[in-house]
């Protein structure tokens, strides 16, 4: 299985302050991913410090190619597209639409939080 998160998604659907220090609940989310992970893992964001992208074992964290509205939902569309056993997490609904037209499962971001064993 590999999976794709749609980081912004994930951090916004918690109302702890993220918005005070985004590169600060970008860097949490990825950490709680990491330690998680055992299958490969895409954390796509929609901006963020250079120092974040990259791979660390399984988990590979990549930014959207252009900014602006849905950028990180179209990025994420095109890395879905032929791979086969995915799992999209997002609340989104319309990129849970976009990606399950292409094969893919979706979890919602309260779904995945409860299952990496972060705290709501």
């Amino acid at each position: 299985m590999h999976w794709f998160i749609d980081a912004m998604n994930v951090i916004g659907s918690r109302p702890d302050g993220w918005w005070r220090d985004r590169d600060g609940a970008a860097r949490r989310l990825i950490d709680q991913v990491r330690d998680w992970a055992q299958e490969p893992v895409t954390v796509v964001l929609d901006y963020g410090p250079d120092d974040l992208l990259g791979k660390v074992g399984t988990v590979t964290v990549v930014r959207a190619a252009r900014r602006g509205r849905n950028a990180a939902d179209d990025e994420i569309v095109r890395l879905v597209e032929g791979v086969p056993d995915t799992v999209v997490v997002t609340s989104d609904a319309e990129l849970a639409s976009r990606v399950r037209a292409l094969g893919a499962e979706v979890m919602g971001a309260g779904a995945f939080l409860r299952k990496i064993g972060s705290p709501r």
